[in-house]
């Protein structure tokens, strides 16, 4: 039975899905199994907090997981944690920081999906110390068309585990997953902040710092220009050793609708970066806060993604190898400063050299960049082909779970393990993404 209409993150591109939303996994095989033979396709969708179109389904028509949010068993003694699918990170910090365990990983949102986590092998500021949300999967249940249930870790199965890890729901819906979580003793994380210069000031303090914590993360300024280029302020943060066990239960705000246009724009923005890198202190200063704001600052805001207005935003997110970084960030800062384009949540973070188990896990060892731009005809035009040539000439590769305009080639280029995931993929299951860059 239909549901409601579902949407990327992004709203762009505009591709409405049909959401038909499964309550029991019980009845999840007898649902998939009918829209698969229905609509000749589908697909697996969770909380709808992918940006591009690696969430929608090619025929219109996605399987909505959400509902399946109950947890199995929890193992409080070993910090390991089984849950449906449709379990949000937050909902598993919730039952899990009083009893003092943490999410291994965790993305910049709490509100992703269980089995979106796994389906994007997302990361987050710890890359460098735990690598991916799937180093920590322990295994989980898949289910393929009209085949039985099957169990997927290192020792089962061991082809689909990897293949589902970062294979964005086209190896079979994934019913359930058991994770490992990580100890803490508060939920509180001691930071140290500092607002540096330019781009080789974030290189020094990331190669000083990254190893002495376990987070590790910057914000910078990309309309900045010249000797400014890419400064920004840099945050290092560890998990308090005293305090409380308390989940944040901070009040939420609320975009209530949907401006015609993006409320992001030069007038607001360049006022805002300078106002934003002047207010953080110009020497190292130590901090404490609860957790939900230094991982999910964005997450206090719901719906901010409609401040973008009715035509969505794109976010560009790559990765450049450590050899050519530096260079090579500074040349898609130049390009991006050069065109007027910028975004208020411009983040860059160094990523460790720790192996995912998926095939198309994204994260590789060097720096991350991601941006989000309103959407506008001269993206597409002009600003993304240049960005795209600067990643593709540096070896670099972007994020499928952000994408909304990788090209084919540059695609099939950065991920070579994508033939060995298109044998594995359950042919009733495909997404706009996967059609556009491997057809």
């Amino acid at each position: 039975m239909s549901s409601k209409k579902l949407y990327s993150w992004g709203r762009y591109p505009e591709r409405p899905q049909e959401g038909h939303a499964c309550y029991w996994r019980s009845d999840l095989s007898d649902l998939f199994n009918g829209l698969a033979v229905e609509y000749g396709s589908t697909l697996p969708y969770g909380n709808g907090r992918s940006y591009g179109d690696s969430c929608l389904s090619d025929s219109g028509h996605a399987l909505h997981m959400r509902p399946l949010n109950r947890f199995i068993k929890t193992d409080w003694e070993r910090g390991i944690l089984i849950a449906e699918a449709g379990v949000t990170l937050a909902e598993i910090l919730a039952i899990s920081i009083p009893q003092g365990w943490f999410l291994s990983v965790t993305p910049g949102t709490q509100f992703a999906t269980l089995g979106g986590a796994i389906a994007n092998d997302v990361h987050g500021k710890n890359h460098h110390l735990r690598g991916t949300f799937g180093n920590h999967v322990l295994r989980f249940a898949l289910l393929r068309h009209n085949e039985p249930e099957l169990i997927c870790s290192t020792s089962e199965n061991e082809e689909l585990y990897a293949a589902s890890i970062g294979g964005l729901g086209l190896t079979g819906l994934i019913s359930w997953a058991e994770i490992q979580l990580m100890p803490i003793r508060t939920s509180h994380i001691d930071s140290t902040l500092v607002r540096f210069g330019g781009l080789t000031d974030f290189f020094e303090l990331s190669t000083e710092l990254d190893h002495q914590h376990e987070y590790s993360v910057a914000w910078i300024d990309c309309l900045a220009k010249g000797a400014n280029t890419g400064r920004g302020v840099f945050i290092v943060g560890d998990h308090a050793k005293f305090g409380h066990l308390e989940v944040d239960q901070r009040s939420k705000l609320t975009i209530p609708v949907t401006p015609p246009v993006s409320l992001i724009n030069n007038v607001s923005l360049r006022p805002f970066n300078e106002l934003y890198w002047r207010m953080h202190p110009a020497q190292r200063t130590r901090q404490r806060s609860s957790y939900d704001p230094f991982f999910y600052p964005l997450d206090r805001i719901l719906h901010w993604n409609r401040i973008y207005g009715r035509k969505g935003f794109q976010q560009y997110q790559c990765v450049i190898p450590d050899h050519v970084a530096e260079a090579a960030v500074r040349e898609l800062l130049r390009g991006i400063s050069d065109s007027g384009q910028g975004s208020f949540l411009a983040v860059l973070k160094r990523c460790g050299d720790i192996s995912s188990p998926g095939l198309l896990s994204f994260p590789l060892p060097g720096t991350s960049l991601a941006l989000d731009f309103p959407q506008k005809s001269s993206l597409d035009r002009r600003l993304f082909p240049r960005l795209d040539a600067i990643v593709r000439e540096a070896g670099g590769r972007l994020y499928p779970a952000k994408d909304a305009h990788m090209s084919g080639s540059d695609f099939r280029k950065a991920y070579p393990a994508w033939e060995k995931l298109e044998a594995l993929r359950d042919p009733t299951l495909n997404s706009c993404f996967w059609k556009r860059v491997t057809k």
